[in-house]
């Protein structure tokens, strides 16, 4: 759970070191959190306004995608949760923050500000239709990651991602063939020690930085091996450089979760090179770590197309964007958990499949 908030996060001071300032934008989440989740329906916009700059932007998975204001984002995302969700609670397993390590060039402010991530499961009694979704009136949990940029104690942008697809495996709406990988509640740090609400070393987390770095640059290597050789394969040893053998990787519903080296190339990383192609890497919007963490996402991260096979459907042939949240763990001097997210239900709609519009048909919400 969130630490105590504080008794007023305006009247926290800017700092001019790096570890203050870093607490400084936790706390103004922290505050943030404590504030919004207990508000009363009525109060949600008032609420986040408070902790929100005038040019607030929010981006959201399918099929919210992107709002800016208060008023948008309360309406459309957060009153509809709430009001499905009975009792509606948060509960972090990750949370740290940082300094962003991509490099952006902009007239609009969005290189400025500090960033702080924290990803767990909205958790509740799934009372009501959302999405129209049929409710199950049973205890429901919604995967989520959530990134907020702060510039002087305000929230100027958020993101938040959550896995859609596996509240409709819970209510019995599951929209794609069986996953690859194993599919169950996704659990926090095997370590427990995720929720970074007290300061950390900074050089902990360059280690960090530098470690997810050199996995990307080993990973972009091999992409371009492939390319010019006209072969998926990836040698083991290039994993083996960066990731512990017993590597956990805790992928969306849809793909689902490995553990080892072996697995994850048989059961994700090969499915995903082989019947995919066009790939086009667009970069990411932020990537920082601090301590053993470390987090990034894109608008989108990735362009491809399917080739077919992947998740078990056929070749679509049109280019699809991968919006991707990727939060690690590192032990030592190897990265040993790894929480993926990725807007399927986006990349799909991308080829003329909206998961929700067929479920609406099936149910008879919608004509055929």
């Amino acid at each position: 759970m969130l630490p105590p908030a504080t008794a007023n996060p305006r009247e926290i001071d800017v700092t001019t070191t790096l570890t203050e300032r870093l607490q400084s934008a936790k706390s103004c989440v922290i505050d943030y959190c404590h504030n919004f989740d207990s508000a009363p329906l009525a109060q949600l916009e008032s609420t986040l306004a408070k902790f929100t700059d005038r040019s607030y932007r929010w981006r959201g998975s399918h099929p919210f995608h992107s709002l800016t204001g208060p008023q948008a984002v309360v309406e459309q995302v957060w009153k509809p949760l709430k009001t499905s969700f009975t009792s509606l609670q948060r509960r972090p397993d990750v949370f740290f923050a940082g300094v962003n390590d991509v490099q952006i060039s902009s007239n609009d402010g969005s290189d400025r500000g500090d960033w702080v991530c924290q990803m767990g499961h909205f958790m509740g009694l799934f009372d009501h239709a959302w999405l129209d979704i049929p409710p199950t009136h049973k205890l429901a949990y919604i995967r989520f990651a959530e990134f907020h940029r702060i510039h002087e104690q305000r929230i100027t942008e958020t993101a938040l991602f959550i896995d859609l697809l596996s509240v409709m495996r819970q209510a019995g709406h599951y929209p794609l063939p069986p996953a690859t990988g194993a599919t169950f509640m996704v659990p926090g740090p095997r370590t427990g020690d995720g929720l970074l609400y007290s300061p950390c070393a900074a050089e902990s987390g360059a280690k960090t930085l530098a470690l997810v770095n050199r996995m990307i640059q080993d990973l972009s290597a091999a992409n371009q091996r492939a390319a010019e050789s006209n072969d998926n394969a990836v040698p083991r040893e290039v994993l083996a450089s960066c990731w512990h053998e017993d590597m956990l990787w805790y992928g969306p519903e849809g793909i689902g979760a490995t553990y080892t080296i072996d697995r994850y190339q048989q059961q994700h990383q090969y499915p995903f090179r082989y019947n995919l192609t066009g790939k086009t890497f667009n970069g990411h919007v932020a990537r920082f770590a601090e301590g053993d963490y470390c987090g990034f996402f894109g608008w989108p991260n990735l362009t491809n197309q399917a080739t077919g096979g992947f998740l078990g459907l056929p070749r679509s042939g049109t280019a699809a964007d991968m919006r991707v949240v990727d939060i690690y763990r590192r032990d030592n001097d190897k990265l040993a958990e790894n929480w993926v997210l990725i807007d399927l239900p986006h990349w799909l709609n991308m080829q003329g499949l909206d998961v929700l519009a067929r479920m609406r048909q099936l149910l008879g919400i919608e004509k055929l």
